[in-house]
């Protein structure tokens, strides 16, 4: 599998006669939620992944921010007593685009997906 950075990755999925039934219920999430059946494939494996992460490491998983940069804005949240969250911190600094951050929340299930 090559991905290009902003490219997009096409994947090839075998399967046996007994897993057809997972894929019956990835098109039935598929057609209710209006999403191609890949688009739910990689919610399910996105949530199974990342399920119970903190932001930052959810960041970091997605290579928009290293781990260094993290320890930073944590400790400085710290410092201001945390009247800023670490989203808000990252994208203060320019380290991070408000919508890695958002993206980041909806994988950890803190916002709505669109």
């Amino acid at each position: 599998m090559c991905l290009e950075e902003g490219g997009d990755v096409q994947v090839t999925l075998y399967y046996n006669e007994e897993d057809r039934y997972l894929l019956g219920l990835v098109d039935q999430v598929a057609e209710r939620e209006r999403k191609s059946r890949s688009a739910v494939i990689m919610s399910i494996l996105e949530e199974h992944f990342e399920r119970g992460k903190r932001l930052g490491e959810i960041l970091v998983d997605m290579q928009v921010v290293g781990p260094e940069e993290v320890e930073q804005a944590l400790e400085e949240q710290k410092n201001r007593n945390h009247s800023l969250k670490l989203g808000e911190i990252l994208v203060k600094k320019g380290l991070v685009p408000d919508g890695a951050v958002k993206r980041a929340l909806v994988v950890q299930g803190r916002l709505n997906r669109s």
